[in-house]
């Protein structure tokens, strides 16, 4: 086999690339965690020292760490003064935490994929699923972290109004479930919104519920309660709205998840569904989006559903299509695609 050496030195540049994307995700968390992002993004400039100084770290490494940063292109460097700063679109991605680009997140569950790699190693060879609760614990907090950037920014502004009278009917008073709940971040933004309205977050997970109640405790919410339940046995009735944020392509049963939402709204309820972002087809999805979601997809989406029951294993780029023959098979009429980001797709079923 004769090797093009153009396209071999194309590879290798990719490759290459990779190779420092991933050797710099620890120092993205490492950054985010010791508030290096923030100090440089509060300050005009900073050398190394007053940086380390600021933040009270050790100067050698935080040269070492802002070399990289530079080299990545996420931190702005002056070199006649040997001065550093960040832009501000670096600051909304790696130092402002209310933000809606902020990213950081990410880069705490991808930390987490390399803790189960031996897991992922097993099930490729069994085919056997992973359950959401047997991967490493730093998972849990890092998908709170990825999503609830975009459902602060979105989910009460942009998302809410695109669903038929939904928002009138939540500040009227309106009892709602969050399925697949989490830790919480989307059922706690909606009962800060709407205090008329009463919440039940639902998750199978334990341990992410307990950490929902906890967080629901120090934000003085009493409008708020959570439940350990699958998707397909929670027992409540009589809900006006339903949602299911980035999780039903996680389950065994999305159709029977469904069929369990339909049947415990009110004939007048309403059901909203947050996916990831996708399009029907793999030749459309090849995209820095999809490439970063089929990757998710593979270690976390498809192993946790395949753990489950019937394991239909949706995962994270279904598309609109699939997820529209998935819904309606759970006996909703149809399902509309609200709005759309780069990152989700906002669906509206109809009863």
């Amino acid at each position: 086999m004769q090797i093009n050496q153009e396209k071999l030195d194309q590879l290798l540049g990719k490759v290459v690339n990779e190779m420092g994307a991933a050797a710099n995700g620890p120092l993205i968390k490492i950054g985010d965690q010791l508030g290096l992002y923030q100090c440089l993004g509060q300050s005009k400039s900073l050398s190394a020292l007053e940086l380390a100084t600021k933040t009270q770290t050790a100067e050698r490494y935080v040269r070492e760490w802002l070399c990289a940063q530079v080299a990545s292109g996420y931190v702005e460097y002056n070199a006649e003064s040997d001065l550093f700063n960040l832009s501000p679109e670096q600051f909304a991605v790696f130092g402002d935490r209310n933000s809606p680009s902020f990213m950081t997140g990410a880069f705490y569950v991808i930390s987490s994929l390399y803790h189960d790699e031996a897991k992922m190693l097993e099930a490729f060879k069994t085919g056997k699923g992973i359950s959401w609760g047997e991967h490493n614990s730093c998972l849990f907090c890092a998908t709170e972290k990825f999503f609830s950037p975009s459902y602060q920014n979105n989910l009460i502004d942009s998302w809410l109004p695109a669903l038929n009278g939904v928002v009138e009917k939540l500040a009227r008073g309106a009892k709602v479930a969050d399925i697949g709940c989490g830790h919480a971040a989307s059922t706690i933004i909606l009962a800060k919104a709407f205090p008329k309205s009463h919440f039940i977050g639902i998750d199978y997970h334990p341990e992410s519920i307990d950490e929902a109640k906890a967080k629901a405790k120090d934000a003085k919410l009493n409008n708020i309660e959570f439940k350990v339940a699958t998707a397909k046995n929670y027992s409540d009735k009589d809900f006006d709205f339903i949602a299911f944020f980035d999780c039903l392509h996680d389950m065994g049963d999305p159709v029977g998840a469904c069929a369990h939402a339909k049947q415990a709204l009110k004939d007048d309820g309403s059901c909203m569904v947050v996916e990831p972002f996708a399009n029907d087809s793999l030749s459309d999805n090849l995209n820095p989006v999809g490439r970063a979601f089929y990757a998710f997809s593979t270690q976390l989406c498809v192993p946790c559903s395949l753990n489950q029951e019937v394991g239909l294993s949706l995962g994270a780029q279904a598309g609109l299509k699939r997820l529209t023959e998935t819904i309606t098979a759970g006996g909703f009429k149809d399902c509309r695609k609200a709005i759309e980001t780069p990152f989700n797709l906002i669906l509206e079923l109809t009863l």
